[in-house]
């Protein structure tokens, strides 16, 4: 274990491409540039909130311990080998092109070198202005820190791919904020979270590379990511081969999210990780009561572009802009329309895996594929507590026996008549595909399938306001439980959304600000 104020940081991507050495924070356009020099605002007091022992282990990296540390995690101090940059990309914002956009409030500091010899890139959440902050200070608040921190490593422990939270540091500064967008900003305490992944590469950079046609570098860009992360793919056919990959890893993404009831809330082009990773914890939400047109960001309203049930077909929509952005780089482009075809082939198959599982089934069968279509028509009708649901599916008794009220646990208010009816049609047809019998090994399929603890909104919310209170233990608890989201660890947690959060700001639906 080292500490992170070690010599064992490289700076390939920095080194590797263009970049503006002028250390200048105004904002500008970088033609040419994939990244500017940015060196992190210092801040006034920086205390260690949480620090993710998981990762650390991961990494090679002993806690920190010393003022010294505890300073790089805030960006008051550079460690040997560090070339801080923000990195420029750009992207299609809720359906429409934005142009350059880039790290506002993300400066990376470098790669740190893990003892199984891979890298890892570090990067500061929220340390200061940029040459891409535009309009924004580059800085970030507790109560969305938090929620980054948290979250990433909840996924994580879900086993969904996503970027993960190192450490989340309290600043001692006010960052002004106006959370709900209606005029009233006021400050509140400013937070940095280290987050790390293999790589922050996102579409938005090849994007606006194409943009700009600037295809030399978008050739050299395409290349590298290849040859780093993508080693298996070569040849000839090698942009085709690494865009089919982006196809597969995002299709099953997204199933992955449909799984845990995940809603991004804002998955523009520039949140699409080429790892396909969950990238940029902004106005998520957890499903409470399941619904398709259900969005956690007020920005989303009111068409809901961004709900959880269309969160599929837009990364679809997005894979077509990363199609566009590579057609120079192919020898036949339409390889690039057939491989973003496959998408729906990809999805629908991890989707009935997926929706099989959760219901305990694993072989595939017309009979098992309709149910799975029955049950995404009485999960809309009902509007279950979408965690809970499935926790009670799986204690059902073999034979009927009072089903309602054993599912009323998951109910946030009485059934209608049809609603009741689809209820009792669909157990009958799910004891059928069993012949009454339930192994054990549906029950362990479903126990691995179907989180018993998700963060919800509220919950986080709760955390955050006692932690503004100088109170962290709730925010503990949450820790704790997040690490083992398949067992009930904490009863008190694995509840149904309470009614008083259901219009308290902050527990349903949040801004960007967040």
């Amino acid at each position: 274990m080292q500490s992170l104020l070690s010599p064992n940081y490289t700076a390939l991507f920095h080194n590797a491409f263009p970049g503006d050495e002028s250390g200048s924070l105004s904002s500008r356009q970088t033609p040419g540039k994939l990244w500017s020099a940015t060196l992190p605002t210092m801040v006034a007091a920086p205390k260690l909130l949480a620090w993710s022992k998981d990762l650390a282990r991961e990494l090679g990296i002993q806690k920190p311990e010393t003022e010294a540390e505890i300073a790089l995690l805030s960006g008051n101090a550079l460690a040997p080998g560090m070339k801080p940059y923000a990195s420029c990309y750009g992207g299609h914002q809720f359906g429409n092109w934005a142009g350059q956009l880039g790290d506002g409030r993300a400066i990376t500091l470098g790669e740190w070198r893990r003892p199984d010899g891979r890298t890892e890139e570090l990067q500061l959440k929220g340390a200061g202005r940029t040459a891409y902050s535009r309009r924004g200070d580059g800085r970030a608040v507790l109560r969305s820190s938090v929620r980054e921190y948290l979250m990433s490593e909840a996924m994580h422990h879900l086993g969904i791919p996503t970027t993960r939270a190192l450490s989340l540091v309290e600043t001692g500064d006010d960052v002004i904020r106006d959370m709900l967008y209606d005029g009233h900003p006021r400050p509140e305490p400013g937070a940095i979270v280290l987050r790390t992944a293999p790589t922050f590469i996102r579409f938005g950079h090849f994007e606006l590379l194409y943009a700009r046609q600037e295809l030399e570098l978008l050739a050299q860009l395409t290349g590298w990511v290849i040859e780093r992360y993508f080693p298996e793919i070569g040849g000839e056919n090698a942009v085709v081969d690494f865009y089919e990959e982006e196809v597969r890893r995002t299709a099953f993404l997204m199933a992955e999210w449909m799984r845990v009831g995940f809603v991004h809330g804002v998955m523009n082009t520039d949140n699409m990780s080429i790892l396909g990773l969950t990238i940029d914890y902004g106005p998520y939400g957890m499903l409470d009561a399941y619904d398709n047109f259900f969005t956690p960001n007020t920005t989303d309203l009111p068409g809901r572009r961004y709900a959880f049930g269309n969160q599929p077909q837009v990364a679809k929509w997005n894979l077509a802009n990363l199609a566009a952005s590579l057609s120079p780089l192919a020898r036949d482009p339409q390889q690039l329309v057939a491989a973003l075809e496959r998408y729906d082939d990809y999805f629908a198959e991890a989707y009935e895996t997926m929706l099989l599982a959760k219901m305990g089934i694993s072989t595939q069968s017309p009979e098992s594929l309709l149910l799975g279509e029955k049950l995404e028509t009485l999960l809309q009708t009902l509007q279950p507590d979408y965690t809970l649901f499935f926790q009670l599916l799986e204690t059902i008794p073999a034979e009927a026996s009072n089903d309602l009220a054993h599912f009323m646990p998951a109910l946030y208010s009485e059934p209608l008549a049809e609603a009741a009816a689809l209820l009792q049609a669909f157990l009958a047809q799910y004891r059928a595909c069993f012949s009454g019998n339930f192994s054990p090994e549906r029950a362990a399929l479903m126990q691995k399938t179907n989180p018993r603890f998700i963060l919800r909104n509220y919950q986080l919310h709760e955390a955050i306001e006692a932690l503004e209170k100088g109170d962290d233990s709730f925010f503990r608890k949450l820790e704790a439980a997040l690490k083992t989201p398949y067992e009930v660890r904490f009863p008190e947690l694995n509840e149904k959304q309470p009614q008083w959060a259901l219009t308290k700001p902050g527990c349903g639906m949040l801004s960007c600000s967040s």
